[in-house]
């Protein structure tokens, strides 16, 4: 299958965990998960769950939703305020109902504080919390080089999260009960989880090696599906039916799945060409572009801005065809306009600026600066925005500033000793205490702390 998909960064993340009553070994490896980052299916996952957040007394901006590249049904919480969802789950469920009622289980064993519990529960089987879930867009991405796309994949993308976090059959009753009530106080209907629920009921024929890992870290009992299906016969709000921009934004994110992460062959059976629904033509150009095929692609997403010209993830994935396929001038302008539509969304804006840099355009190069400022905001912590500030501020002459941005990449890559040297060979071409004197001064500060903790570590 081919390794580009635009839009999706692609991001593997050791993570040093143990997996609740089964102790590791010491020649065990941390498990490693394959995260993608796309700006709308992260919208789509905040859309529907920041009612949920907020009706569990939860901050939402507070709360990292993970995307985990893994065919199999399955999601969890894990290091606290963490939600993971696996792509398979987005691609076999059948509507929003069913991953909105997910959800709400899922911030039913946040809001029950169940890791922390958990995680003192299972201390005689090394139980810790996951660590450093994501820096942000590509982080952890070094190579700085102007031909990478923004599909980047990193390490080995082996998928180790089965059995990685397991629940008890209480804390697995109380978060239904939780999630139940905050469907409720949402005035949405429960019937997407008790559909889930019952296509899990049918893993449990299954032998445990070939069940999803939903069914394995969630365990699910018959009493289970009957609380939920007494509580969807109660319920006044059983009947409310799934909003239709719900229901579109479903449709449109199976659709985006499948064209980039399923066999050519298999979108074009799940959507033919007989097939005119706007999602089904996303998932045909897609699929086309990921094989190459401009020629078919780019009248597919072009139809599909005229019908719907203010959509920015038209725009943006026409931008992405075009920057992928050395047409890079050309791919500025809908980058523009997807950030136009959607300036709030930091990968849309790494998406446009890297366009700018590569333009060739120095007239672009503080355009792409400004771009990728305002992408920091939201993207806090991503090495790789700031190493693409370096390529900009390089291109611009400005040695002094790219310097910086190289030490704020080398510090969020655990590279305190590079960190150190491009913080100290700028510290005294700055003025003393202006925002970049203290910024350096900053870099120098926490490089250092990490360098000795480092070390305590080796040692």
């Amino acid at each position: 299958m081919s390794k580009r998909i635009a839009v999706l960064f692609i991001v593997a993340v050791a993570l040093s965990v143990a997996v609740a009553g089964i102790p590791r070994t010491g020649n065990a490896q941390a498990p490693r998960l394959s995260l993608i980052r796309d700006a709308e299916i992260e919208e789509t996952i905040r859309a529907y769950s920041t009612p949920l957040f907020q009706a569990a007394g939860l901050e939402p901006s507070a709360i990292k939703v993970l995307l985990v590249n893994d065919n199999s049904l399955n999601a969890f919480v894990a290091g606290g305020q963490n939600l993971f969802i696996n792509t398979g789950l987005l691609m076999r469920t059948e509507n929003a109902g069913q991953v909105i009622g997910v959800i709400a289980h899922e911030t039913g064993h946040i809001a029950g504080g169940h890791i922390t519990r958990l995680s003192d529960a299972a201390s005689d089987a090394s139980m810790k919390s996951i660590v450093a879930m994501l820096l942000g867009a590509a982080a952890g991405i070094a190579s700085g080089r102007g031909d990478v796309g923004q599909a980047i994949a990193l390490g080995g993308l082996q998928v180790g999260q089965r059995d990685l976090l397991s629940f008890t059959r209480t804390q697995e009753g109380e978060a239904d009960q939780a999630g139940l009530k905050f469907l409720s106080a949402t005035q949405q209907s429960a019937r997407g989880l008790l559909e889930f629920f019952n296509i899990l009921g049918d893993q449990e024929l299954v032998g445990a090696r070939y069940q999803d890992p939903y069914t394995r870290t969630h365990p699910l009992t018959r009493d289970r599906i009957n609380d939920v299906g007494h509580f969807v016969e109660r319920s006044p709000y059983s009947n409310n039916p799934i909003s239709p921009e719900f229901s579109e934004m479903h449709r449109r994110m199976r659709a985006k799945l499948v064209g980039f992460l399923e066999p050519f062959q298999t979108t074009l059976r799940r959507y033919p060409e007989s097939d005119t629904r706007a999602d089904a033509r996303y998932a045909r150009a897609v699929a086309y572009y990921r094989k190459a095929d401009l020629t078919t692609a780019l009248p597919l997403i072009d139809r599909l801005i005229a019908e719907a010209p203010g959509d920015p993830y038209y725009l943006e994935l026409k931008g992405q065809m075009l920057f992928e396929n050395g047409r890079v001038a050309e791919s500025v302008a809908p980058y523009e306009g997807s950030v136009r539509q959607s300036p709030a969304s930091g990968l849309l804006r790494l998406g446009l600026a890297r366009a700018q840099i590569e333009s060739g355009r120095t007239d672009l190069l503080d355009a792409a600066i400004e771009n990728l400022r305002a992408a920091l905001r939201s993207e806090t912590g991503s090495a790789f925005i700031w190493r693409q500030l370096a390529v900009a501020y390089g291109r611009k002459g400005n040695e002094t500033e790219g310097s910086i941005a190289l030490a704020e990449e080398a510090l969020l890559l655990g590279k305190p000793q590079e960190s150190l040297y491009h913080a100290k060979r700028v510290e005294n071409q700055v003025p003393r205490g202006s925002p970049s004197w203290l910024q350096v001064q900053d870099i120098a500060n926490a490089a250092q702390q990490l360098k000795e903790r480092m070390e305590r570590e080796r040692n």
